[in-house]
């Protein structure tokens, strides 16, 4: 880690140990849970986190014993924060009942798909609230949440949903709510699209003649090892790209199938395209 890192590190540390109040974790899947480990990770207080979950898993109950509270009986008073993680579609039956939890001290998070500030609004009248969307390497740290706020959340509530969202990697402020279908097109479902590069070069390799454990193992550390040097790196993507390709050489010959005028540009409009479509309908 770097000593800026570090020092960053540091800071959100000691901005989650003082946060004031409770932070309520609504639904504690993958998502939720890889955010919940985030925060206790950087020493937010296990005594300050509720946990609302129908069907905990055993790593979030075992939390129990380190002080965190799982679906506590009675009201939940002092809520700074309430993070709502649940699925899409159990989202009206699941947000109503949390609209005594909210005071005008709280700022409500959601990282539910599609689900836009006035249908939150709805639900939780006069909230101050951020939609959000992660993605899964969030699940490692490594992941970037692109946010939006609605017009009652203070410059206090944007900074500790920034740093609620940012505990999972890195994090964006959209400036117009309009932008986070395509928002979710390219970062929320883009892991998908590299997972799949990884798959359709190991089938190629196979195609070649290479054995497919080999392939398999080939492409898997391609694609992640690229993806480190891209992270790594501060030169942009299409610089890196021409550093690797020598002019007449097999990499070139690859890149003038990908890089032709039906190759991977247009398939990749028309894909990131169909998922912006396909978000506004679900909203």
């Amino acid at each position: 880690m770097t000593k800026s890192a570090k020092t960053k590190s540091a800071r959100a540390a000691t901005s989650l140990a003082s946060i004031p109040g409770t932070l309520v974790l609504v639904g504690a899947g993958k998502m939720g849970g890889a955010m919940l480990d985030g925060w206790l990770a950087l020493k937010l207080p296990p005594k300050k986190v509720v946990v609302i979950e129908p069907q905990p898993s055993r790593a979030i109950k075992a939390l129990a014993k380190r002080g965190v509270r799982i679906n506590p009986k009675g009201p939940i008073k002092d809520v700074a924060a309430l993070v709502i993680a649940v699925k899409p579609q159990a989202a009206a039956e699941a947000i109503p009942p949390l609209a005594p939890m909210v005071s005008r001290k709280t700022v409500a998070v959601s990282i539910m798909a599609g689900k836009t500030l006035a249908f939150l609004e709805g639900a939780l009248p006069g909230a101050a609230i951020v939609r959000a969307m992660p993605n899964t390497p969030a699940a490692i740290g490594r992941g970037i949440t692109v946010a939006v706020p609605n017009a009652k959340v203070s410059a206090g509530g944007r900074r500790l949903a920034n740093l609620l969202l940012g505990a999972t990697g890195a994090v964006e402020w959209a400036p117009d709510e309009a932008l986070m279908d395509a928002v979710t097109a390219v970062s929320g479902s883009g892991p998908a699209y590299v997972f799949l590069l990884a798959e359709t070069m190991a089938r190629a390799g196979v195609a070649a003649g290479l054995p497919k454990p080999l392939a398999d193992k080939l492409a898997r550390a391609t694609v992640a090892g690229s993806g480190e040097l891209l992270h790594r790196s501060p030169l942009d993507a299409a610089t890196l790209r021409e550093n690797v390709t020598s002019p007449g050489g097999t990499t070139a010959a690859a890149l003038g199938v990908l890089m032709a005028g039906d190759g991977l540009d247009p398939l990749m409009t028309r894909a990131v395209a169909a998922a912006t479509r396909r978000g506004r309908e679900l909203a």
